[in-house]
């Protein structure tokens, strides 16, 4: 594998993902955009609901019934994703783009051992390689996440693993083909505290050694401040601002990013500062506002935040956001330049 590719790996254009129930069809991801080059980590942040993963399972074709992608375009190193058969795709995955998921017992297989499982997700994409070989490159890929006593451990079924441990084992397992893709969606929630910021860390030192592109889904902003280059924020289904990480945490320019942010506990807060939660609910996705998704929830939203969507207003080097309060600060510093 080439370890320092240039350019674009990744790019999501108008993705737009809908699920058609009996109740009505729910608009889960409403036309989102982003890329993503080689060797680069973004973090993709947002409340449940808000359609994080939906869009990632989008990316590895696994969405299932009734979701459906309905527009937009996923290219990955210049291929089109969505054209690809089943077949295809079955090869893209774990050769091409890796998944970590949440609840690593869910993935993992309790009738079979660990080795034989990693064993098994290399051969399946790796035809020629005589089982001996991949028995070493399973041992290989557990040491390399931090797992000891490899020899034992491949002998051990997940029930006998940590959930620390099993996420490392999981992890393992997104990287022993060489992806240059790996989606991590919500790899550390499941986690007691310390366990994570071990998880972060070795996610840091493996995207270093390995030059991949990571793709992180979290509702945890402190996780996106550890680990990623660029975040894109999102709420119902829509990216309400992106940028690099700096931007995002020193200079947000959307209500609702502004809302994520002061409603995580801060180390440097004086004792007396008050989390401020985000008033209201979340949006019903199956009758989505006609204006801004967060206008009901937002302090300073204007009449033309309910009737119209917000365009994206470039704030330079990469930082957009789509909020009308923009237009109106340009608009009043343009007057104010005028009258000057």
């Amino acid at each position: 594998m080439d370890n320092k590719k240039e350019g674009k790996l990744l790019e999501v254009k108008d993705l737009k993902v809908s699920f058609f129930t009996p109740a009505g069809e729910v608009k889960a991801v409403g036309g989102i955009s982003y890329d993503l080059n080689y060797g680069e980590v973004m973090g993709i942040v947002g409340e449940s609901g808000s359609g994080k993963s939906v869009e990632a399972y989008s990316i590895m074709g696994l969405l299932q019934s009734p979701g459906k992608v309905i527009g937009g375009s996923i290219t990955f190193e210049g291929e089109d994703v969505l054209a690809k058969s089943k077949e295809e795709m079955t090869d893209f995955r774990g050769k091409k783009v890796s998944m970590i998921f949440q609840n690593p017992m869910t993935c993992l297989n309790p009738v079979y051992t660990v080795g034989n499982q990693l064993v098994e997700a290399l051969r399946a994409h790796n035809k020629d390689i005589s089982v001996s070989d991949a028995k070493k490159r399973a041992m290989e890929m557990l040491e390399l996440v931090g797992i000891n006593n490899v020899e034992k451990r491949m002998k051990q079924y997940p029930h006998e693993f940590s959930g620390g441990m099993r996420q490392r084992v999981m992890i393992a397992m997104g990287l022993i083909c060489h992806p240059q893709l790996l989606i991590a969606d919500e790899p550390t929630t499941a986690l007691d505290v310390t366990i994570q910021a071990q998880i972060l860390e070795l996610m840091k030192e493996l995207q270093k050694k390995t030059h991949m592109g990571i793709i992180f889904i979290t509702h945890n902003l402190g996780v996106v401040a550890e680990i990623c280059d660029k975040v894109s924020v999102m709420y119902a289904g829509k990216i309400v601002e992106q940028g690099k990480v700096n931007d995002i945490f020193y200079s947000p320019s959307h209500p609702y990013t502004n809302g994520l942010l002061r409603s995580m506990p801060r180390v440097d807060a004086e004792e007396y500062e008050r989390l401020i939660p985000i008033d209201g609910t979340p949006v019903d996705m199956l009758n989505p506002p006609e204006g801004c998704p967060f206008a009901p929830r937002c302090e300073h939203c204007m009449q033309i935040c309910l009737r119209k969507m917000p365009p994206y207003f470039e704030l330079g080097d990469g930082h957009r956001s789509a909020c009308w309060l923009l237009a109106k600060q340009k608009s009043e510093s343009k007057e104010a330049e005028s009258n000057g």
